[in-house]
């Protein structure tokens, strides 16, 4: 019984860490911005989690603070049933820096009505990652100039990379002159 208990407390114990922000985070909470710190991963990537409202403010103000590059946007499925995320990975690049500073911003979306600003009007490395994302998932970027298909065909059904996707019975071949 007491064993149980010992267990019970452990489990809960691993279940509440608390999460120590990072420098940004700080930074982003000493400036009124509203968001959550996750682990960061293993490299040591301050990783952010953001609401969609909070997307466009935040990714400015970091913008201005000095992450002048987006290095990788892309997009997971959590699994069936549970939400989407479009995650956006910013580097600090400057003229003496051996090792950038990096962030991680996510943002979890509803699989009924995936959408999100789109970050094109702030670093347009966005263009064709967001399109993937959208092609791949079907996240809609709001804003963004250009959202279209860009693997799949533009009659294609569903969103392949979602892990309730579920296959066609067959795929149409394609005259390859």
């Amino acid at each position: 019984m007491a064993e149980d208990i010992e267990k019970s407390e452990a489990v809960d114990q691993e279940a509440t860490q608390i999460v120590e922000a990072g420098k940004i985070s700080q930074w982003l909470a000493e400036n009124g911005f509203e968001h959550e710190s996750l682990e960061a991963d293993h490299l040591g990537v301050e990783m952010i989690k953001v609401e969609s409202d909070y997307l466009l403010p935040i990714a400015t103000a970091l913008y201005a603070y000095g992450f002048n590059y987006l290095q990788c946007q892309f997009a997971y499925d959590s699994g069936p049933g549970q939400d989407l995320v479009s995650a956006y990975h910013l580097i600090k690049v400057s003229d003496n820096a051996d090792r950038p500073e990096e962030v991680r911003l996510k943002v979890f979306l509803p699989r009924e009505n995936p959408r999100v600003p789109s970050v094109y009007w702030i670093w347009k490395t966005a263009d064709w990652q967001e399109r993937e994302s959208y092609d791949m998932f079907g996240i809609i970027y709001e804003g963004h100039p250009n959202l279209k298909r860009i693997l799949m065909p533009e009659d294609w059904v569903g969103w392949p990379l979602r892990k309730d996707y579920i296959s066609p019975e067959f795929y149409e071949l394609q005259d390859a002159y």
